[in-house]
């Protein structure tokens, strides 16, 4: 693991910008409005949640497979590959990077079976399609897109060493924690470094309990503006779930999005390998014919 944040492929590849995520969108907003776009990547967030405690993974490796599926729509379209099945990919390859130990493949696929049919039978009609090659498949290609850029740096260290700055307000780390968590249901994870994200957290937990700790953000230099952005986010989220209804709303969200093929199609970005491929599948085709004759 790289031992600084700023010399990380994190850094360096995965901290992005905001105009060119809305422009990677495009084609999913087309279909969805942006609303029900972040309502999906809401409800994928919750069923990695569901399936990482279902396992009894670590929040570290639900936190890193909720950033892995929002790269990878980051970068595709949500027809390219079935969100259903890039959920449990992203648990499945997060476990391995973050040290947790490898899932056993029956055990991922009945976790998967027993979460859609207990916890989201109102997003999901009948059985769970996908088998163990289907998600290792997909891993290859999420590998890929990420081009090996596994590490990634949660807010959760530094939260918890600005809490322990901050030893007299003992209570703040569990609020601001949660908070965090709450940070994954949006594009945050995806648009600022996680120091940034621990101290907007941890200053709207200030803000809830209602903690006087002024002297001490203004000794942080970091860029306000920013700590004030990102809670502007978190805000918007808290804001969107006061009259949002699951429930009732994404059966017909997801219902809008086109369906790919039960096996994940190679995405667009991996064009040029595909499109070799299909030449030599021809040219070995044609090479058998013509050995025939």
């Amino acid at each position: 693991m790289a031992g600084n944040f700023w010399h990380s492929s994190h850094y360096q590849q995965w901290v992005l910008d905001k105009q060119d995520l809305m422009r990677e969108r495009q084609a999913d907003l087309k279909v969805v409005s942006e609303d029900e776009y972040s309502k999906v990547m809401i409800f994928f967030a919750n069923f990695i949640q569901a399936l990482g405690e279902q396992l009894k993974v670590r929040q570290q490796v639900i936190a890193t497979a909720t950033v892995y599926f929002k790269r990878f729509y980051a970068r595709n379209s949500l027809k390219c590959i079935d969100p259903w099945l890039m959920a449990p990919t992203s648990i499945f390859l997060a476990s391995k990077v973050e040290e947790f130990g490898v899932i056993s493949n029956s055990r991922l696929i009945s976790t998967c079976q027993t979460v859609v049919k207990t916890k989201f039978p109102h997003a999901f009609n009948g059985d769970y399609p996908y088998r163990i090659q289907n998600v290792l498949e997909c891993e290859f290609y999420l590998l890929e897109m990420m081009d090996c850029c596994l590490i990634l740096y949660q807010p959760y260290r530094p939260l918890t060493q600005y809490c322990n700055d901050l030893k007299p307000e003992t209570d703040l780390l569990q609020v601001s924690w949660r908070i965090v968590n709450d940070s994954l249901r949006t594009d945050i994870p995806l648009l600022y470094p996680p120091y940034l994200i621990a101290i907007a957290c941890l200053h709207m937990a200030c803000v809830i309990k209602q903690k006087d700790v002024k002297q001490w953000f203004a000794e942080l230099s970091v860029d306000m503006d920013k700590i004030l952005e990102i809670s502007r986010q978190i805000l918007a989220l808290y804001e969107m779930w006061k009259t949002y209804d699951e429930k009732k709303e994404i059966a017909g969200i997801l219902a809008k999005i086109p369906k790919p093929k039960l096996n994940p199609s190679r995405p667009p970005s991996a064009g040029p390998n595909n499109q070799e491929n299909n030449t030599q599948n021809s040219s070995s085709q044609s090479n058998q014919q013509s050995s025939k004759h």
